[in-house]
């Protein structure tokens, strides 16, 4: 297996080399040469044994230069005492014909878990199967969640170094602190003034930057991404898809051999296209809905074929998805015209340079035969937390709740009632204000802060506080670097020690 540019530059590299680099080197990202089919017996009986054994079967199939005993290693290593269930992502069945994807049983209680407890592991391989003696330093751009996962997926691993940057009051207070109080003599937080595109474009800056680079490779440094615009960083989150696929037929939720709908309440896009490479390799999807907060840019663009970065973009109760440039969408757009690498260049030329750009006829419909787009506003989010918990007991929090209101949605006007997979994203335990107000009403949290308050949420729903976040608000504060957008180069400079 090769992988090449969505944008057409370089010749086809190996997936060592191109988990390495993170990024291609004309800007583009690395995608397979074809993706495999994976045979669904053959994947349900890897399943039934475990989750590693199920997730070692399919990234063989992506990255056929690792040994078995290879992946082997790194699965093991991903995928154990980590997660609080032995299950990692168990399938949680409600009513309606839901059965929710809990990806959120990791070290940092949230869906990124899933990939970067495995991309440290793959990264480490990658770098030594290359002949490469860098010290690697992973950057990465984060709007909650992959931030504290990437921190802590390399924290004191050895040969590497991770700075995230994040968005300035633009996350929860949980995941604020969740990163500034990460341990690890590797680790560095940068708060960055603004919003997570300015976050995003600054990072993809200095990956482009080759000044910085220059001086890196003198002192015998380079740069990768955990982000999910590495491949290494995407590939892991193709296996739970498949895992739930098997859980859902286990516990009768999915029928045998009929189609089934996955929700993905997503804002990078590479969660759900994700998703989209599993229904590809053969996973029996009917229909892929995306859903959006306020930030509905992705909704917009499923329903006209049209992206337009050039609205305001709002802080919401589901920060993890308050964007506007989805980086993976580059991926899926290579698909939907025919892996024509000239048109995606086009397309990522008027984005930069218009913040805008229009498919044509024949990618929309592709596009809208694959995905159905919707989004939910504050108030209807918070109403759905407080709808599913009163009927049925479960906590959603602001991002998996998104996902219900859409799915309600999708049905309501399409007529489509095939059952449903959502995914749960993140624990409700890390956006306490916003569930507190939904199952509890708003006297309960107005004087109380958010570390306060996940004693609040236990008690009332008798839910523990996962182990994580016990105690977070006592835990000392060790990363306090802020900057601009147009300092993020300064500051890396500062944290590498570089003159």
């Amino acid at each position: 297996m090769k992988y090449i540019s969505t944008r057409g530059g370089g010749e086809p590299v190996a997936s060592a080399v191109a988990i390495k680099a993170g990024l291609a080197p004309d800007g583009g990202l690395f995608v397979p040469g074809f993706l495999p089919e994976i045979g669904l017996a053959e994947a349900a009986a890897a399943a039934a044994r475990d989750y590693q054994e199920l997730a070692g079967g399919i990234l063989q199939s992506f990255l056929s230069d690792f040994s078995a005993a290879e992946l082997e290693v790194v699965v093991e290593k991903a995928y154990g005492d980590n997660f609080d269930t032995p299950e990692i992502a168990p399938v949680h069945l409600l009513g309606e014909k839901m059965g929710f994807l809990e990806l959120w049983h990791g070290p940092t209680c949230a869906f990124k878990d899933l990939a970067l407890q495995a991309l440290p592991h793959l990264l480490k391989a990658a770098v030594a199967k290359t002949g490469d003696r860098s010290e690697i330093i992973i950057l990465v751009a984060t709007s909650g969640d992959t931030g504290k996962a990437a921190l802590e997926g390399f924290r004191d691993l050895p040969g590497t170094r991770v700075i995230v940057f994040f968005p300035d009051q633009g996350v929860s207070r949980i995941q604020e602190r969740q990163m500034t109080t990460q341990e690890g003599a590797n680790t560095f937080v940068v708060a960055v003034e603004g919003d997570f595109d300015k976050a995003q474009a600054g990072v993809k800056g200095l990956f482009a930057d080759g000044e910085l680079r220059t001086a890196m490779h003198r002192q015998g440094m380079a740069f990768s991404s955990a982000n999910s615009i590495n491949w290494g960083r995407l590939v892991p989150q193709i296996v739970y898809y498949f895992w739930a696929w098997f859980k859902g037929r286990q516990e009768g939720l999915l029928p045998k051999d009929e189609e089934f709908n996955i929700v993905v309440p997503t804002g990078n896009f590479g969660n759900i296209l994700a998703a989209y490479y599993a229904k590809q390799m053969g996973l029996p999807v009917h229909r892929l809905i995306c859903a959006s907060n306020k930030n509905k840019v992705l909704t917009d663009f499923i329903n006209t074929g049209f992206y337009d970065r050039r609205r305001q973009l709002y802080r919401t109760i589901s920060p993890s998805m308050d964007i506007l440039v989805s980086s993976n969408l580059e991926r899926l757009l290579f698909e939907l015209v025919d892996r024509d690498p000239a048109a995606v260049k086009g397309f990522m030329s008027q984005l930069q340079e218009k913040g805008c750009y229009q498919l044509g006829a024949q990618a929309c419909a592709r596009l809208q035969e694959e995905f159905w787009g919707g989004y939910a506003g504050e108030e209807e989010t918070i109403a759905t937390i407080g709808d599913v918990y009163q009927k049925y007991g479960y906590l959603l929090d602001p991002h998996t709740a998104v996902g219900v209101k859409v799915c309600r949605d999708y049905r309501r006007e399409t007529g489509d009632h095939r059952p449903v997979i959502i995914a749960a994203t993140a624990s409700p335990f890390k956006f306490t204000r916003s569930v507190v107000q939904a199952v509890m009403g708003e006297e309960n949290y107005r004087d109380k802060d958010d570390f306060a308050l996940l004693e609040v949420l236990s008690g009332f729903t008798g839910e523990e506080i996962p182990a994580a976040l016990r105690g977070i608000q006592e835990k000392p504060v060790r990363h306090r670097l802020k900057t601009s957008p147009e300092g993020m180069k300064e500051a890396t400079r500062q944290v590498l020690g570089l003159s």
